[in-house]
């Protein structure tokens, strides 16, 4: 039994870990001149992992965290795509494209908010550049279900894309008002069958925990309905309530968010019902039918994180393409600018659109990996960190070991020469076990500020 209550002492700012060191440490420093180096210095033979941000909604859903740009103009979309193209042909000139792509993603915003001739040219355009997609690729699209109709799975099934996550959140009405999105059972179960009719064998449905007006109860309820839908993954995230950084979450009233104790319950009780349905956790907020290969890759402690959440494809140089889109390479992360004059003023003078980054050094790269490790696997293999990076675990990480022993002292996690390891409980904290090697969470309470509650 878990004294919920007890455990909100944990709940406290930390990042998510989709990068480590995170965004708040990227700087104006690594500029376009410095990510035209970077890729010349990839290696050929390394594959590509491809992200397309498609950031236009017709209005605002208050908990998203997304880089969105509301519109109702058709030609807005059309001119955004233009300059998609000339991005493109810019990148093209400083990256070999004869590289084996693995995956291709498009996110929002709301990608099939652009309409079928839009998104068939979209596809047609990545199809030009990149022409060596592996038989295997993962080719997958976000879809908010009130924007997807029979027309847009058939330019994705051309293109051939082979997985859709569909957003729901919640299926309650008055945290759906509440939210600014109203999306019935029944518009989201219709979504989905055009996806299995079109002969998509791996849907993902997102839900999220911590919105205003949710209780355990009405959770209870969600959850009951999101399993009639049958998808193959579910992703169930902690909300992000930082109203400082997102204007729209202003409009949410903080005296309806949830207590963290509730959240922990709800957490907990989340993570028995999928077990108890056949599904199996993995990551953070993931979890996944035993015969997906995100669950055969937890198995093998080979799952991977990046922006786009968890994936088995490790290995891949990221490229983002499009406003505030982030790419990553072996030692270094990159962003689009987020302005869309200054997007297309920087492609219109013939220079990729790049804001900000950083280039790791060898203590970034060394602990990107063990953050990553236990954010994917709920575990770190010491020996093979110290074969791979010549260091005596103990003594280098004497002062993250020093701030994880509260956490074995509650029998969270267990720390031997070998290994350290999260149980089911301790792996609702992992957030807060990775920060443990976080060397820039010590750089002072104001970078603190700026992230969600672990909780």
């Amino acid at each position: 039994m878990i004294d919920f209550n007890k455990f909100t002492k944990y709940s406290k700012p930390g990042p998510r870990y989709t990068s480590y060191p995170t965004a708040l440490e990227f700087h104006e420093g690594f500029d376009a001149e410095t990510f035209n180096e970077e890729l010349a210095n990839q290696d050929s033979n390394s594959p590509l992992s491809l992200y397309f941000h498609l950031p236009f909604c017709r209005s605002a859903c208050y908990f998203c965290g997304c880089n969105v740009v509301y519109t109702s103009k058709e030609d807005k979309k059309d001119r955004y795509i233009d300059y998609l193209e000339k991005e493109l042909e810019i990148l093209c000139e400083k990256l070999d494209t004869s590289r084996v792509v693995t995956q291709l993603h498009f996110g929002g915003g709301t990608p099939t908010f652009f309409n079928k001739a839009q998104l068939g040219r979209v596809i047609t355009l990545i199809q030009e550049h990149f022409k060596n997609f592996s038989d295997d690729a993962e080719i997958s699209c976000e879809i908010d279900p009130r924007y997807f109709t029979t027309e847009h799975m058939e330019v994705l099934s051309s293109g051939g894309f082979n997985r859709i996550s569909f957003g729901v959140q919640d299926f309650d009405p008055k945290v759906q008002e509440a939210v600014h999105r109203i999306q019935s059972y029944e518009v989201t179960q219709g979504a989905i069958d055009i996806a299995r009719n079109a002969g998509i064998k791996s849907v993902n449905v997102d839900l999220i925990y911590g919105l205003p007006y949710q209780t355990f109860e009405t959770f209870k309820k969600t959850l009951d309905l999101a399993l009639k839908l049958n998808a193959d993954r579910y992703a169930v995230f902690n909300y992000a309530h930082v109203p400082w950084m997102k204007k729209t979450m202003r409009k949410i009233d903080e005296t309806t968010l949830p207590h963290p104790s509730i959240k922990l319950e709800i957490l907990k009780y989340t993570i028995e019902f999928f077990e108890n349905n056949g599904y199996k956790m993995v990551g953070m907020d993931h979890f996944a039918k035993p015969e997906d290969e995100l669950f055969k890759a937890i198995e093998k402690a080979e799952l991977h994180r990046n922006f786009q959440g968890y994936t088995t494809k490790g290995g891949a140089d990221l490229v983002g393409v499009g406003l505030t889109s982030i790419g990553e390479g072996k030692d270094y992360y990159v962003q689009n600018v987020k302005d869309m004059k200054e997007y297309e003023a920087a492609i219109d003078a013939g220079k990729l659109p790049v804001h900000r980054g950083i280039k790791l050094n060898e203590d970034d790269v060394l602990r990107n990996f063990v953050v990553m490790e236990l954010m994917s696997n709920f575990s770190l293999n010491i020996e093979r960190v110290e074969k791979e990076f010549g260091i005596n675990f103990k003594e280098y990480f004497a002062d993250g070991l020093a701030d994880l022993q509260e956490f074995a002292d509650a029998q969270l996690i267990t720390i031997t020469d070998k290994e350290i390891s999260a149980n089911s409980t301790g792996a609702m904290l992992i957030r807060n076990i990775a920060m443990a090697f976080d060397a820039y969470m010590t750089k002072g309470e104001e970078n603190k500020k700026r992230f969600s509650k672990t909780i």
